[in-house]
């Protein structure tokens, strides 16, 4: 198990219909690694630097997490917690299945 887990998760939307969890520090170092190099710009930049400062010991985990944070509401990728969690909820009670 990964030591370095945000207190609360990051979504993102990965992706026309796919909405990612980022749960820990590699979750998030993984998503900016594979970010397109065309996108990146100073705030990708800036995330980077605090996501990898923090796996190295030299920032907290929670500066690590806001920096990411920032970085999905500046790319307009963030997902509302509330409204994942809602579908995650719905889609658990159902199923999935139809009646007949």
């Amino acid at each position: 198990m990964n030591a370095k887990m945000f207190d609360c998760p990051v979504f993102v939307k990965d992706g026309e219909y796919l909405v990612q969890e980022i749960a820990c520090l590699d979750d998030a170092i993984e998503f900016l690694a594979e970010w397109p190099q065309a996108k990146r710009d100073l705030v990708h930049e800036t995330a980077w630097k605090a996501c990898c400062d923090a796996f190295d010991g030299r920032k907290p985990l929670f500066v690590a997490r806001n920096a990411f944070e920032g970085f999905a509401k500046r790319a307009k990728i963030l997902e509302d917690p509330t409204s994942v969690m809602t579908w995650i909820n719905a889609a658990k009670s159902g199923g999935g299945r139809m009646s007949t």
